[in-house]
């Protein structure tokens, strides 16, 4: 009987402590922000790991193929890749745009008949649809409106050119290259914002 009371006691105790002390800690603490567990979630999803772009094979590959095409570019004044497809997009959308160009280069240009007019377009084509793969929840965060209007200019650019369109986006594959690696990986910036001729 003793022991029944002493445990009611230390029972009632701990409610007491729990909702006097406990309670009002629990009720005082900062809440995370809104959505702050779904933005750590889609800047996870839009990283890629920085070894994808450390194969000196894929690399060399698609660095010659872009050469191999800008010979014959007639176009020198238009530029596809460049840092007019991040006005108005924010840097944590970088990622996301970048993902859904290497989209439209594999499915519109390196998955068409220039396959058979280059060498490495399908090896590169399937290293660029793993990475968008890899990708593939990546979620644009805020408005959508300026990458959308950022990716229909380059479309329309690239469907103006003609067939010049497409050894356009296959001479800037350098470029989509450094820009992907530089958007989507942790790494230093560097070579995405650099100009090639």
């Amino acid at each position: 009987m003793a022991s029944l009371q002493t445990l009611t006691k230390s029972f009632s105790g701990w409610v007491f402590f729990c909702c006097c002390c406990c309670l009002p800690l629990l009720l005082t603490s900062p809440l995370p922000p809104k959505g702050a567990g779904l933005a750590s979630t889609t800047h996870q999803s839009c990283r890629l790991r920085k070894t994808n772009f450390q194969q000196h094979y894929i690399r060399n590959r698609t660095y010659t193929l872009a050469k191999m095409a800008r010979v014959s570019d007639e176009d020198t004044d238009n530029r596809l890749i460049g840092q007019q497809i991040y006005v108005n997009v924010k840097e944590n959308n970088r990622c996301y745009m970048m993902k859904r160009i290497a989209e439209i280069v594999v499915k519109d240009v390196l998955l068409t008949e220039v396959k058979h007019q280059y060498p490495y377009v399908e090896e590169v084509a399937q290293f660029l649809a793993s990475l968008t793969s890899e990708l593939s929840r990546c979620k644009f965060s805020g408005h959508r409106e300026h990458i959308e209007k950022n990716l229909e200019e380059m479309k329309s650019k690239m469907k103006q050119l003609g067939e010049n369109g497409k050894t356009k986006a296959i001479g800037e594959l350098d470029l989509l290259f450094d820009y992907l690696e530089n958007a989507c990986t942790d790494a230093p910036k560097k070579g995405g914002n650099k100009k090639k001729n």
